[in-house]
């Protein structure tokens, strides 16, 4: 069997930044372990599969070693697949996911997801959790429905010079670890680290700001925002909190198309 195989780096206009994710449309799907296998041997952050349906797409994501419910820069990259190399063009594309529908709207060099909101609520401090990251104490630790915690620092660059313990970290019980804090040339910054779904730490997340758009708009006070996530790679999101969703905006770059021979 030969299928065809994208890598896209998602929420950049820069080649080598951003988050990378592989991106395998489907004439049907798969069975769970193979996509699993796949996803293991791209050893990206996620790989997403889809397979049209009518006039719209199933899609799901795979880390390297766990199928997981939301992911924002793979529905980016999947997106940015269909427009650039598959020849979609209506100007809004509906996928059917575990998180429900999602769609993503092409507006100029822009792709914008429109998620649901998961504002974050308050919670006890896993033990451990602090110790982990290397801290003594937050200013809030939240935790959001999709089983992210949300740690609040006050300075940007304690963010900046985090360096967890993930195996550690891995031990405590949730898809991952948001840090974050108000920047300095963007309403917020962020890190993201998710040892326990197969990820140290992920460069851009966009299921990550479902959680920090309701939080940041309301200590700000405002609903459209500018997020940058500070990881080694880097990226930019553009954000709108309308209700209970989330509009994510980004742009995308290809870096390979190929072929996986199974």
């Amino acid at each position: 069997m030969i299928l065809p195989i994208y890598q896209v780096d998602a929420f950049t206009n820069t080649l080598f930044k951003g988050n990378p994710a592989a991106v395998v449309p489907l004439q049907e799907w798969l069975p769970k372990e193979t996509m699993l296998k796949i996803a293991a041997e791209n050893n990206l952050a996620e790989t997403a599969f889809f397979v049209q349906k009518g006039n719209d797409y199933e899609l799901k994501w795979f880390t390297p070693t766990v199928e997981i419910d939301l992911c924002g820069h793979a529905t980016v990259a999947s997106a940015f697949v269909l427009y650039e190399f598959l020849g979609y063009t209506p100007d809004e594309i509906r996928f059917h996911s575990n998180s429900g529908l999602l769609t993503v709207r092409r507006q100029g060099s822009r792709l914008t997801l429109n998620f649901p909101a998961n504002p974050p609520q308050a919670t006890e401090i896993p033990e451990g959790l602090l110790e982990s990251l290397g801290l003594s104490r937050a200013s809030e630790v939240l935790r959001g429905r999709t089983n992210d915690y949300l740690v609040i620092l006050e300075e940007e660059e304690q963010i900046a010079g985090l360096n967890p313990d993930h195996r550690h970290l891995r031990t405590i019980g949730a898809r991952g670890v948001i840090v974050s804090s108000v920047g300095t040339d963007a309403d917020f910054i962020s890190r993201f680290f998710a040892p326990g779904s197969g990820v140290d730490e992920d460069p851009v997340t966009g299921s990550a700001h479902t959680v920090l758009a309701p939080y940041w708009a309301e200590k700000l006070g405002k609903t459209e925002l500018f997020a940058r996530q500070i990881s080694a790679r880097g990226g930019e999101l553009w954000l709108q909190l309308l209700g209970d969703r989330v509009e994510i905006s980004g742009e995308a770059v290809a870096y390979l198309k190929g072929e996986i021979m199974i």
